[in-house]
């Protein structure tokens, strides 16, 4: 279960770290936007992505 834990975080660092890798620019951007929304549609945008992600997991399990 730890090894496969381990594995799921590795492959989190490695799509987190594409975007600034790729396109610096973009990611700057994007943070820049983020920091001027709200906390209500920060935490929306939150719960829709963990939303997601459970029903994939559900899914593919």
């Amino acid at each position: 279960m730890w090894q496969q834990l381990l594995i799921a975080f590795g492959l989190l660092l490695i799509l987190e770290g594409l975007m600034p890798f790729l396109a610096p620019e973009r990611w700057q951007h994007l943070v820049k936007t983020l920091a001027e929304m709200a906390p209500g549609q920060i935490r929306l945008a939150g719960l829709v992505c963990m939303l997601l992600g459970l029903t994939l997991v559900m899914v593919f399990t």
